[in-house]
């Protein structure tokens, strides 16, 4: 679990810092490669979208790292990100009896 005071990381800013700045490329040109406009590269290098299965794929097909690691990625900072903000903070488990084995659920 990540410890209090650490931000995770947007997979927009591996975007960033990983590909279009080892590169040298520019989001205008990062996204015509992407076959995406310039202001929906944007917001995700800025960390204000998140990286979509078409974004993954795009991504994929451009730089050559698969897929599932964008989404890997973007799934570990929602997660984290949530984890942070104490929005779930006051649930608590659940402490009622289990049905019975074999019984069907009325809830179908």
């Amino acid at each position: 679990m990540l410890k209090r005071g650490m931000r995770p990381v947007h997979p927009g800013e591996i975007l960033r810092g990983l590909f279009m700045e080892e590169y040298k490329l520019t989001i205008t040109k990062t996204a015509a490669q992407l076959g995406v406009s310039r202001k929906q590269l944007s917001e995700v290098v800025n960390s204000n979208a998140s990286i979509s299965p078409e974004m993954a794929l795009r991504l994929e097909k451009v730089f050559k790292v698969e897929a599932d690691f964008w989404l890997r990625l973007q799934a570990k900072y929602d997660l984290l990100t949530l984890q942070q903000s104490g929005k779930l903070d006051k649930l608590k488990p659940y402490t009622g009896k289990k049905p019975a084995a074999g019984k069907p659920s009325s809830t179908c």
